[in-house]
């Protein structure tokens, strides 16, 4: 019966090992998510491997021919635990796919803040003060209240310079 297995690719190499994999008949599933990267001061929004190094592989132990995994360009390893290799439940990999949009990718990309959220100024000269959350106008711009040498303040930002508190 077959069950998933996990590979470990080679560093930045989940894609190459994905396509190396199918182009020789073997099922996997490579899970990509949507994310945002600060890049010299930029928010940058791009798909990346939800388990940066990974990828599941559909494989029967005993009658699928296991060999050529290892010799994979992109591939490192299969992930073992001792002479056994690691499976992963069924449910896992369904849960996962459950989430992916459309696109074929979760979307990781922070929510905006809500009326009354608390949030981190992230860039600029207030970098690190915290504040609440008032309103916004797309993606452009966002009012939050901050306080100031004792008085709530309004400031207007770059919405991308504005963070969701996480631990709020």
């Amino acid at each position: 019966m077959k069950s998933w297995h996990l590979v470990h690719t080679k560093p930045r190499q989940e894609v190459r090992a994905e396509e190396n994999l199918v182009r020789q008949g073997y099922t996997v599933y490579l899970p990509r998510a949507r994310v945002a990267r600060r890049r010299r001061g930029r928010l940058l929004r791009q798909v990346e491997p939800l388990f940066p190094r990974y990828l599941f592989i559909h494989l029967e132990p005993g009658v699928d021919n296991w060999a050529p995994l290892r010799s994979t360009f992109g591939v490192s390893n299969v992930v073992r635990f001792g002479l056994e290799a690691a499976m992963v439940p069924d449910a896992l990999v369904n849960a996962l796919r459950a989430r992916e949009d459309g696109d074929g990718l979760c979307d990781l990309l922070q929510a905006a803040p809500a009326p009354g959220d608390r949030v981190l100024v992230v860039e600029g000269e207030l970098a690190g003060l915290d504040g609440v959350f008032v309103t916004g106008d797309g993606d452009a711009r966002a009012t939050i209240l901050l306080d100031i040498v004792g008085r709530a303040t309004r400031v207007r930002l770059p919405a991308d310079w504005v963070e969701t508190r996480r631990d709020s």
